[in-house]
């Protein structure tokens, strides 16, 4: 039989479920730097047209989430006004710390900055709960996942992988919009 790829073969998923049996829990976590409290990626077995298949899933806070949709518009709005940008780069120095900008880099995190603030004070960008699949995946199926949660950690993810495959989950319909957490409150 043709698999679309190694997640969705048998074998595959057989080993894996051996795996998370011997581990005691419904999925691991893929070693990542990218791994923190807000975003966690993993893998875990469920189902998709009634034959199992291994989920390759990125779990993700509203914040997280809202964040980097503010961030990606700034970065479009200073591509507009700076036509030569094409990204901030940090660099660090032999004790790791970040070297500093040169004067155009300064001048383009600043403008980005005053962006951001403006965006959010103006809560230009809503945020909602969503799971995005993808079946073209790599690796057997792709989930994209933002849940208004304060934090990933293994109960959440456990709640979530319990709720997905029972088809019990119910997202918040309900727009978010986000302040930077350094922003003083008054």
């Amino acid at each position: 039989m043709q698999y679309k790829n190694d997640g969705f073969k048998p074998e595959t998923i057989d080993a894996f479920k051996a795996e998370l049996k011997a581990s005691k829990k419904p999925f691991k976590i893929v070693p990542s730097e990218g791994n923190s409290d807000e975003f966690v990626n993993f893998y875990f077995v469920g189902m998709y047209e009634g034959r199992e298949v291994i989920y390759d899933a990125a779990l993700y806070t509203l914040r997280l989430h809202h964040s980097s949709e503010i961030y990606e518009l700034a970065e479009h709005k200073a591509a507009q006004k700076f036509p030569n940008f094409n990204g901030i780069n940090y660099e660090e120095d032999e004790n790791g710390n970040l070297k500093p900008l040169n004067s155009n880099e300064e001048e383009i995190g600043w403008f980005i900055t005053e962006i951001i603030m403006e965006l959010e004070e103006e809560e230009a960008v809503k945020v909602q709960e969503f799971i995005d699949l993808d079946t073209n995946h790599d690796y057997g199926i792709g989930l994209d996942v933002a849940l208004h949660i304060d934090h990933v950690d293994e109960t959440v993810i456990a709640k979530f992988i319990k709720e997905f495959n029972d088809d019990t989950i119910k997202l918040d319909e309900t727009m978010y919009t986000f302040q930077s957490e350094d922003v003083e409150e008054e």
